[in-house]
Order: structure tokens, then C-alpha cells, then sequence
């Protein structure tokens, strides 16, 4: 069956955190028509628009696509969990709404390898897009579609605790990890707008869909790029059981994330060739770093039992939870209405590093005790627990995401490949080790009952690896597997996102990072929007 009610000049795949931005940008002068499919459904849900329901987002079918790793090696043959969003929005719908833009060195090698896409240009676009509540200055921007909350107030009273820790290590207070200079511990800034989450739908997709030339197709599953020879002209999708198709006039954009861009390009004939055939799926253009290439950052908490209360003391009751209820729907502030991770930070596990390779988040709540298909946000532990947690910056270990069957609707086998370099190793090592001088500065320690995890026994480095091995796991930033560069022989797209060898198709989404950056990638994503926008605006004028 063919959509003939319309023929858009884009087609974007995907309404996640770039598809949005996309959306958005290409339908705002007017000129131009664009359908936006998306897999799963609305984002009007009531824990999607909480900011800290996302725990009951974590294993819920209904908005996430619930993805397992193969079993991991460098994870002690665990298979890792990969919540993605399955929802408007993406996974900005279902994330912990951390808004942090990347180190402006990561940004420099961007543009290394794909020409435009320097600190230079991203910048005025990140400044563009945003309406920071800090205030704009020469690194922040004011009167942007995205408001980014400076979360000042309403934060748990431990937060200035732990960062009064880090100084005491020597890691500097820094007020803005997104101004002039990344390092060092503070206040973690958030894509939360009047107590609900800010995602990229609520951003930028719900005002854009006011306007005539913007179609959304939602519980839409793409699973094939129409091809005429070498040339993108439309998508086959799955809806209420049906196959139906839609063309483009001008291009198809495929916006799908890390792990559906890939899965889509193989499904369409876009990938390694010898792969493809004994798959039984015809080739359209032979390129072996489709699915390749992913990047992933690791991270492992540990946690403490603390003197004084925590969230736990107020989450866990029902009359606790009765009262951060009233509070919420009454003033619009309390636990409610944030992100559990109130603080961070980032640091150098070695002086001679050139720049931060380690983030810090800080937790005023600990959920050591599991929660059956849940991730207990909302029910912490019965007593007061704390966490600090760490992920790696800048990984060198590398995995992948390819196809195992032709049928679409089958999720794609995920490689991780966690810790499988040396480099990665150290790395954690050194920075659990940095973790724990943390919480022995006093400003900490004089608050702490006893280490729990992973106690007070795991001191060698053999130890220390063992268990971060047996408890790291993601933390949700996958990219890197459509990734743009200059040549052929080591990307999927060019600097412009078009896919080498094909026309009519671009890759706009996490998957077209050249490489992954240091910090939560949300903020990146969404600047994959917007700047792939201008592109195909500059392209098309």
C-alpha cells in the first residue's frame, strides 16, 4: 500500500532528540513539506512529562525499545541493558535530562575530520538553539527554542557537601560546565521547563506541528529505504500491521539513533557487502563501516551508607511519597521535579592528561536493592544511602551493531566491547581510585556510616577491576556507528551528512558523530539537528 496522500520534499526517520530539530528547522520558512516518522507513539504520558518518573520509563515496552546487549567480555559476560527511546522524542522523552554540550576540544577534532563541524561552527549554533536560564554570555545562549534549566534551587542539601569534597581533592567548583572551561565539580543544568521534562518533542516538535507543512506519522516503523538505482526516493514502513510506503521529492534523513540508523541503512543495502548478501539482502552500496565504529561511555556508582537523611528517608515511605507529591503538583518544585543526578563533575585521572577524561554524578539516594522491571527512582533503599558515580570521557574500546536476520522488526545484535582495551582499564582504575579520595576528604567522610559498594574490602587493583567489571555497564551514550568523515574508507557520510555513494540520503542522529564526546549526548544530538538543518537549508536554497 502506498501513501498517496502526500509526497513530502523531506522524509525524516526517526523523531528523537536530531529527528525533532530537524523537523522543526526544515518546516520554519515554509518552503518546504516534511513527513516525520515515528515508531512508537505519543510522548503525553504522565511519567514522560515528570522529570523524575524516568525510572518507570527505564523497562517500559510502551515508549522504549528495550535493547540487550551480546553478552560483554570487559562486563564479566554480562549482557547490558540499552533503554532507547521508543516515543516522541526519542530518548529525550526517557533521559535523565543532564544538558551538558561536550568539551570544545572534542569539537575541534569534529571539525578535524569532518570540515564545518568545528568548535567555530557549533558554538553560534549551540547559542542559537538555546534559552539558558543562567543568562546568555559569549558561551550561552538566551531566546532559543531550548530552555536549559541553571537548577539552582530546590537541591538537596548534600550537594554542597560533595562539592565542597571535591575541592577539598583539589577539583575545583566550576558554576557552568558548559562556559568557558569544563573542569570540576558543580551543578548539573537540565532540560526541564516549568517542573516537566524539556525534551526535544516538547522543544521543538510540538511547535512545529502547528504548522501545515509538517506531517507526523506516529506507531510508524520504517524497515526499508526505497531506492531508485543509487538514488533515495522514499521509505517503507509498518504501521497497524500494514506496509505502506511514502516518497520524497527531495531527500530522505534518516534520524533513527545510534543503534536504528545502522540497522536501517543494512536493511536497505547500505553497509558491508559480504554481510549483506549472505543475509540474502540485495547491495546498493558496499561501505564496511555501517554499524561500526560504536562508542559508548561506562560508568559503575559507589555507594555509601550515610548519617544523615538522603532522599531515601523521604522517597521511600508512603507518606513520603504522599508529600514530594503534594509538593510537586502544589509548587511545582521537590524531588519531583528534577533529575536525581543534582551534581557532577568532570576530572583528569592523570595531570599529564590535556583535558578532563572522567565525569562525576552525584546522587542523594542509592538503590542497591533491585526493583523487578523498574528502575526505583521512586523507591529507593530502606535506609539513607548515597552514590557518586563516574563514566569515562573519551573510551578506545569499540563495538558494534549489525543485522542477524533480514526481518526488520528483529532488534540488530549489539556488540559493546566494553573495557576490551588496556587503555579503558587504567583508566577506570585510576578513576575509582580518585572516587574514593572524594569521599574520604572530611566534608564527606565525617557524613558517612560505611561504604557499602563495593565495600571496604575491595582494595587491591585487582579488586577494584573485577568489580567495576562486574557492575559497570552504559550510560546510554551510544554514537559513532554512521559516522561522518571525509573518506569513504573510514566513514558513512561526508561533512554535509550525505551518505557516500547514494543521493538523496543523509544520516542526521548520534550515529554521524566522527567521534564520541565527553559528556551526556543529548545536547550533541539535538546540535546534530540543528546544524544538519542549515545544511539541507543551504543545500536546497
Amino acid at each position: 500500500m502506498t501513501n498517496a496522500d502526500i509526497t513530502p520534499d523531506f522524509v525524516i526517520i526517526g523523531a528523537g532528540s536530531a529527528g525533532c530539530v530537524l523537523a522543526n528547522r526544515l518546516t520554519e520558512n515554509g518552503r518546504f513539506s516534511v513527513a516525520l516518522l515515528e515508531a512508537g507513539g505519543s510522548d503525553a504520558r504522565f511519567f514522560v512529562q515528570l522529570p523524575l518518573g524516568y525510572g518507570k520509563l527505564f523497562y517500559d515496552p510502551a515508549v522504549n525499545w528495550l535493547y540487550r546487549t551480546e553478552p560483554d567480555p570487559g562486563l564479566a559476560g554480562q549482557r547490558d541493558h540499552w533503554p532507547r527511546g521508543r516515543i516522541l522524542g526519542g530518548s529525550s522523552s526517557i533521559n535523565a535530562m543532564v544538558y551538558i554540550r561536550g568539551h570544545a576540544e572534542d569539537y575541534r577534532e569534529w571539525g578535524r575530520a569532518a570540515p564545518g563541524w568545528g568548535w567555530d561552527e557549533v558554538l553560534p549554533a549551540y547559542r542559537a538553539m538555546e534559552d539558558t536560564e543562567a543568562g546568555a554570555d559569549e558561551w550561552r545562549g538566551a531566546g532559543g527554542p531550548l530552555f536549559v534549566s541553571a537548577n539552582r534551587r530546590g537541591l538537596h542539601p548534600l550537594v554542597k557537601d560533595y562539592i565542597a569534597a571535591c575541592e577539598q581533592t583539589g577539583l575545583r567548583h566550576n558554576p557552568d560546565f558548559n562556559g568557558a572551561d569544563q573542569e570540576g565539580a558543580g551543578i548539573y543544568q537540565m532540560t526541564i521547563k516549568g517542573a516537566r521534562r524539556n525534551s526535544a518533542a516538547r522543544a521543538f516538535l510540538r511547535p512545529a506541528m502547528r504548522r501545515p507543512n509538517l506531517t507526523v506519522i506516529t506507531r510508524a516503523q520504517a524497515t526499508r529505504i526505497l531506492f531508485e538505482g543509487r538514488r533515495a526516493v522514499g521509505v517503507e514502513y509498518v504501521q497497524g500491521g500494514q506496509i505502506r510506503q511514502i516518497r520524497a521529492r527531495r531527500e530522505v534523513i534518516l534520524s533513527g539513533g545510534a543503534v536504528n540508523s545502522p540497522q536501517l541503512l543494512e536493511l536497505s543495502g547500505v553497509g558491508d557487502g559480504a554481510r549483506l548478501q549472505a543475509l540474502g539482502i540485495p547491495v546498493v552500496q558496499h561501505n564496511p563501516n555501517v554499524g561500526e565504529h560504536l562508542s559508548d561511555h561506562q560508568g559503575i556508582n559507589y555507594t555509601w551508607r550515610m548519617k544523615v537523611p538522603t532522599y531515601n528517608a523521604i522517597l521511600r515511605p508512603w507518606w513520603g511519597k504522599l508529600w514530594v507529591g503534594m509538593q510537586y503538583f502544589l509548587t511545582g518544585g521537590g524531588p519531583l521535579a528534577k533529575s536525581i543526578n543534582h551534581g557532577g563533575g568532570f576530572f583528569r585521572t592523570s595531570p599529564d592528561q590535556p583535558r578532563p577524561n572522567m565525569q562525576l554524578y552525584f546522587q542523594a539516594f542509592s538503590t542497591l536493592i533491585p526493583k523487578e522491571g523498574e528502575r526505583p527512582l521512586l523507591t529507593p533503599d530502606p535506609f539513607n544511602g548515597l552514590s557518586i558515580g563516574l563514566s569515562n570521557c573519551r573510551p578506545t574500546s569499540r563495538g558494534s551493531i549489525h543485522l542477524t536476520t533480514p526481518d526488520p522488526l528483529a532488534h540488530p545484535r549489539i556488540v559493546a566491547n566494553a573495557f576490551s582495551t588496556n587503555h579503558d582499564v587504567q583508566e577506570m582504575l585510576a578513576a575509582v581510585k580518585f572516587l574514593r579520595q572524594i569521599a574520604s576528604r572530611p566534608a564527606f567522610s565525617r557524613l558517612v556510616e560505611e561504604e557499602l559498594r563495593p565495600g571496604p574490602d575491595c582494595v587491591t587493583d585487582d579488586q577494584l577491576i573485577e568489580d567495576f567489571r562486574l557492575r559497570s555497564g552504559t550510560v546510554y551514550h551510544p554514537s559513532c556507528t554512521a559516522r561522518m568523515g571525509q573518506d569513504a574508507a573510514d566513514s558513512v557520510t561526508d561533512p554535509r551528512l550525505r551518505v557516500h555513494g547514494v543521493a538523496g540520503l543523509r544520516v542526521c542522529d548520534a550515529s554521524a558523530f566522527p567521534n564520541l564526546i565527553a559528556g551526556n549526548t543529548n545536547a550533541p544530538a539535538m546540535l546534530m539537528g540543528w546544524r544538519g538543518a542549515e545544511l539541507i537549508l543551504a543545500d536546497h536554497s
